[in-house]
């Protein structure tokens, strides 16, 4: 399964100095279907690899879950090839007992792009969902220092994207900006799901004092997800969206865009950000 990360198919290069014949590495993008108690919840499509954590990050931000014991078994099943290999790309889930099915309408009635994250919602009411861990209360501080710093570690950790240049990332960082985890993916929902679900099985939701840094743009459905996981802070590289500023200044969320180099634009939330550095331990 890890092999189909990346695939290798050979290209004609042009350039002013000719023509040649070389391989190059494409990220991989595969369905991945994913069940409750058998029935289809999603199908969304994915990088393959972490498959659980962007499972169990899905379903934190759909509110399905709030922690890893809310899952009692997870599997892959009902998926093969021509030759009857197992594929990867249908997980199922069972609920523990207790935990209530997952709410009408917040199935997805067709395949989710890469480029989507709440595409098929069944209601637009699903769209917008309570969190049990309002960041608004969190007592956050972070240097303006520190979170310049932040791409720069983002960057570093980007592995699949030096040799296919075609995902998004996501990473988590403490206050004093230390990395947590970072995740890829071909979809940027999904680079999030990702990280959402590392911390979910590492027991460490709600992300009290962390900071959320995407590669790309803020949208509404990734600032979303930041306020479901209980992250004071969500960072993107470019811009967010108007609904994301909107979403993030109701919930309590810092939101800050085109953080780049030594500067930054602070839609939210702006007295989490200090302007001297940490003093570390």
């Amino acid at each position: 399964m890890i092999g189909r990360v990346t695939t290798r198919r050979p290209v004609l290069r042009i350039t002013a100095e000719g023509r040649a014949h070389r391989p190059d590495t494409l990220a991989g993008e595969e369905p991945l279907e994913l069940r409750v108690g058998g029935r289809a919840l999603a199908v969304t499509m994915r990088t393959p690899g972490h498959d659980l954590e962007l499972a169990h990050g899905f379903l934190l931000t759909e509110a399905v879950i709030t922690t890893r014991t809310d899952i009692a078994t997870a599997r892959y099943c009902d998926s093969t090839d021509a030759a009857g290999r197992n594929t990867y790309n249908v997980l199922n889930f069972t609920l523990a007992p207790g935990v209530p099915a997952p709410a009408p309408g917040i199935e997805r009635t067709f395949y989710t792009t890469s480029s989507c994250g709440i595409c098929g919602k069944a209601s637009l009411d699903a769209v917008r969902m309570s969190t049990r861990f309002p960041p608004a209360a969190d007592p956050l501080r972070i240097s303006a220092t520190t979170l310049t710093a932040l791409p720069a570690a983002l960057r570093a950790g980007q592995r699949v994207f030096d040799s296919t240049g075609g995902l998004h990332a996501a990473a988590l960082f403490t206050h004093t900006g230390d990395l947590l985890v970072t995740r890829e993916d071909i979809g940027r929902h999904n680079a999030v799901d990702k990280t959402l679900g590392w911390a979910l099985l590492n027991d460490r939701v709600p992300l009290t004092g962390c900071t959320l840094l995407v590669s790309g743009r803020a949208s509404f459905e990734l600032t979303q997800k930041a306020v479901m996981a209980g992250i004071p802070l969500l960072a993107a590289v470019s811009a967010p969206s108007a609904l994301a500023v909107d979403l993030a200044e109701e919930a309590g969320l810092t939101l800050v865009g085109f953080l780049r180099n030594t500067s930054m634009n602070v839609y939210t939330g702006a007295e989490r950000i200090t302007a001297a550095s940490p003093v570390h331990d």
